[in-house]
């Protein structure tokens, strides 16, 4: 039994979730709390001090040699602070020294966006295992990404290279709460798909607002709207990933998070979408992979960055 074990979370806008990875890249422990994204910073600090109080209490805790950390962005890397676009109450918040006085432990701290900890674990042993060159990303509540150049992930210097979801896809669209306009997140994220379809009369089973689930559900039965809606993400993300591809040079896209789970009814528009947008020749037939390690991906990314920092691979 290995005991070289780091401790992985992952900050998304809709959950908090903690873990210990070996080095084979395996998730042993796996605790995991609601974002409260609705309330201040500090019940966000709270919640994150919940996942790892469970993972401090677990027997392998003492094997921990290091912590990684895949949050929601923008990140500020240089500084160790993050600014989540979908955590309102996290405006350039300190969160690797933050982490620090939680665990108390003089453990190594290593902070990256959750697309690119999504990317760096599914390049170490998921759907772009022995690929130099991928984009990586999450569509969920929010849409981020993740590169893998000449086969190592690539941050860039404020650790924010990568993230697709804002991309501008739409000139006039809406105005986007990162500041910008027509983003990639702002039509294809399943915030942004249930919102869609709410608005143009799908409803949920229960009479209320639908959410991303309902509405792959509903796409799945042939329901007109919810096809649309999935429809309209799809050609965001087409649009996105074809810019993407064109500027970097791609081997192979691979998508994972919630969203990623309704399948077909994303998938096959998304096929349809990339054969429009992606018309040069290197771009053009761009293999698209579903994750493989579903919703472990960000832990096990986290865990992967924290490891080579510290030179452990």
């Amino acid at each position: 039994m290995t005991t070289d074990l780091v401790a992985a979370l992952d900050i998304g806008g809709t959950k908090i979730a903690g873990a210990l990875v070996d080095d084979s890249g395996a998730v042993r422990e796996r605790f995991q709390v609601p974002t409260p994204t609705r309330e201040p910073g500090e019940a966000v600090l709270a919640a994150v001090e919940e996942v790892f109080a469970a993972l401090v209490a677990t027997p392998g805790w003492a094997a921990v040699r290091g912590v990684g950390i895949g949050s929601a962005g923008p990140v500020d890397a240089a500084a160790g602070a993050v600014s989540p676009v979908n955590i309102p109450g996290w405006r350039g918040f300190p969160l690797v020294a933050a982490v620090r006085r939680t665990l108390g432990a003089g453990l190594p701290v290593t902070l990256v966006g959750d697309g690119a900890a999504i990317a760096a674990g599914e390049h170490w042993c998921g759907a772009a295992r022995g690929v130099d060159n991928a984009l990586c990303m999450v569509v969920s509540t929010g849409v981020g990404g993740g590169l893998v150049l000449d086969g190592r992930l690539r941050t860039g210097p404020s650790g924010n290279a990568g993230h697709i979801g804002h991309l501008c896809v739409e000139l006039d669209g809406e105005k986007c709460p990162c500041g910008g306009r027509g983003c990639v997140e702002g039509i294809a994220s399943g915030t942004a798909i249930a919102r869609w379809a709410g608005e143009h009369g799908l409803r949920a089973p229960d009479g209320g607002p639908p959410t991303a689930a309902h509405v792959a559900a509903a796409a799945r039965e042939g329901d007109a709207v919810a096809t649309a809606a999935f429809r309209r993400a799809a050609r965001a993300l087409g649009a996105g990933i074809a810019a993407t591809a064109t500027l970097v040079d791609l081997d192979v896209v691979v998508i994972g998070g919630g969203v990623a789970q309704a399948g077909a009814v994303l998938f096959d528009p998304l096929a349809t979408a990339l054969a429009e947008y992606a018309a040069l020749p290197y771009v053009r037939g761009l293999p698209v992979r579903a994750a493989l390690l579903g919703g472990d991906a960000g832990l096990v990314g986290a865990a992967a960055e924290a490891r080579r920092t510290a030179g452990g691979g």
